[in-house]
């Protein structure tokens, strides 16, 4: 087994450099055929999803494999080569398979324990067979991953520490409140119709939606997916679904509550524009934190306000900037311009002041009448005039070095900044992204997307049960790694036995010669006898060596026994590309 994945992560990419790798349907199928097709590597398979890429692949040289892998996913991707490389991983044999089965698992997973991860899994195998570029490796190892994944949620409470991406998404828009709670009454657009888009239309039905309008490029997908929605509803549920086509996203944009996007769009979706459009008029009648705007905000066109930065908040620089000058100082430090966060005294007051200034504020500090300065308490504080004159000498030259004054008091508190409650809420799970990420500074608007949902999912706590499943997988590791290693010896050993079962033949046919007399019975007697004396000679070595080979470094034994028994290498791989043959036409017709 020479197994080797090469690939990138929402663990070891941006979500920027994810969403310009990502590869289309075709780009996929053009990815396996060059692969198989590349020195290296005699099979491929692809598994892409909206955070992942990886390449898997059976070669026959490591250093070699590695180099054409990347060279052949940054032509596909678009991504160059040099920028792909410092977020690619590899990994090799025995760790290959540990990294997939972790994938099973949903361990890897943006959110863990995420079942959907399997149905991908089982999609790229499916890929793989029906362009021939999987063979006996990558057919055992999908297979063994979706195995290995059932049973992780199936023997453990894996569905515990984490739930599917749509899930997640919902309870950020919900602010980790009640989903069901948030969503009750809501009217939602989804927009696109494959497994992802209809997994986020099924939740949302479950959690109480009042109505679920399904936008897709093709219409037939659209329509079977809202009329599913509404024979569910038939059976209990309260939703209404509809579907419309994509250039009526606009108008239905207007009149939800929630958006769901998940296509295979190469471009945006919903620019910032078409959700201010969609949001102007439905902000700023309830007031400040209730849907509403603050008095004064900033407005952008098309009426819809935009957030305030700190340097407008309530609090911020127009306030400090009333603050008494200092008694006797040459500088009016006071109203020099202040930035929100920091002392008037402090680094925004002095930045950008001159070597002069410095020293002429210095000079007063040094004749200045003591005490000068007062501590929040109310006590006095004496400062020394060589200890301050030494400070602001330092202050001076950390100019000269970095072009700042670093602060040197303890900033001040910045003021919270007033958000209008969301009427929109904008669900992005598609990659590359569907919606634009300015939308989120639109007031009135809550966007959740991949990035976000990672930064969120960071620091979620890993449940009791995902120890389990590591133990699980390293045990399904071992097991397949003993698999593998025995079945690799498998074609040598078949080849002795046909090697054993020649020279009997052989051996009868000499007797035969020798012996004409002899009837048939005591012919077939005398053959069992020599049968039953080589296969018990070659009983205990065959079982031993199958033992051996399945443990580590134990492939060499399929070369001793080779050289043992002088086996014809011409032989041994003609049973190995018979058996190659026959487990093709098994598993081609479709994974488990």
């Amino acid at each position: 087994m020479s197994l080797l994945v090469v690939g990138l992560s929402h663990r070891s990419a941006p979500v920027s450099v994810l969403e310009r790798a990502s590869l289309s349907a075709d780009a996929q199928i053009k990815l396996l055929q060059d692969t198989v097709a590349a020195e290296p590597a005699t099979e491929a398979a692809v598994l892409a999803t909206c955070n992942r890429i990886e390449l898997y692949a059976d070669v026959d040289k490591f250093h070699a494999g590695v180099a054409e892998l990347s060279t052949l996913l940054a032509q596909h991707s678009g991504v160059g080569l040099d920028e792909l490389t410092p977020y690619l991983y590899v990994h090799y044999e025995d760790r290959a398979v540990h990294h997939l089965f972790s994938v099973a698992c949903g361990l890897d997973s943006m959110v863990v324990g995420e079942g959907q991860i399997l149905g991908q899994i089982k999609d790229s195998l499916a890929r793989a067979q029906e362009l021939h570029s999987a063979g006996r490796l990558l057919n055992d190892l999908f297979q063994q991953a979706l195995r290995v994944g059932k049973r992780a949620h199936s023997e453990t409470g894996i569905d515990r520490a984490g739930q599917s991406l749509v899930t997640f998404g919902l309870e950020q828009l919900a602010l980790g409140g009640d989903v069901q709670d948030w969503a009750r009454g809501k009217k939602a657009l989804v927009i696109g119709a494959g497994s992802m888009s209809s997994l986020a239309a099924a939740t949302l039905a479950r959690a109480g939606v009042a109505e679920i309008v399904v936008a897709n490029r093709t219409a037939d997908r659209a329509e079977r997916l809202a009329e599913i929605l509404n024979e569910g509803s038939a059976c209990g549920g309260g939703v209404v679904a509809r579907a419309v086509p994509m250039d009526a996203v606009s108008d239905e944009l207007t009149r939800a509550d929630a958006v769901v996007s998940c296509t295979g769009a190469t471009g945006l979706v919903l620019t910032a524009e078409a959700v201010a459009t969609a949001v102007s008029g439905r902000v700023g009648a309830d007031g400040p934190g209730a849907g509403g705007q603050e008095a004064g905000a900033p407005v952008r066109a098309g009426g819809v306000p935009l957030l305030r930065g700190p340097e407008t908040a309530s609090g911020g620089t127009a306030a400090r900037g009333a603050a008494e000058p200092e008694d006797g100082c040459p500088l009016d430090l006071p109203a020099m311009q202040a930035t929100a966060g920091f002392s008037v005294l402090g680094e925004a007051a002095v930045a950008g002041m001159a070597a002069s200034d410095l020293e002429q504020h210095a000079a007063w500090v040094d004749n200045a009448p003591r005490p000068q300065t007062s501590t929040r308490a109310g006590a006095v504080t004496t400062l020394d005039p060589a200890e301050e004159a030494d400070a602001i000498a330092a202050l001076a030259a950390a100019a000269a070095a970095v072009g700042r004054i670093p602060e040197r008091r303890r900033p001040e508190p910045v003021a919270e900044i007033p958000r209008p409650r969301p009427v929109l809420f904008l669900l992005d799970l598609a990659m590359p992204r569907d919606i634009d990420a300015g939308a989120h500074r639109l007031a009135g608007v809550r966007l959740v997307d991949i990035e976000s949902l990672a930064d969120a999912s960071a620091d979620a706590p890993m449940a009791a049960d995902v120890d389990q499943v590591r133990r699980i997988v390293a045990d399904e590791v071992a097991a397949f790694g003993a698999a593998q290693r025995a079945a690799h010896i498998t074609p040598t050993v078949v080849a002795l036995r046909a090697m054993a079962a020649d020279v009997v033949a052989n051996e009868i046919a000499r007797l035969d010669g020798r012996l004409p007399e002899l009837d048939d019975k005591q012919r077939g007697e005398i053959t069992q006898a020599v049968r039953r004396v080589v296969d018990k000679l070659l009983h205990a070595p065959t079982v031993r060596v199958k033992q051996l080979a399945a443990e580590p470094g134990g492939a060499g034994y399929a070369d001793a026994l080779r050289t043992l028994f002088d086996l014809d290498p011409e032989t041994v791989a003609a049973v190995s590309r018979a058996e190659d043959s026959t487990e093709k036409n098994g598993k081609n017709r479709g994974p488990a």
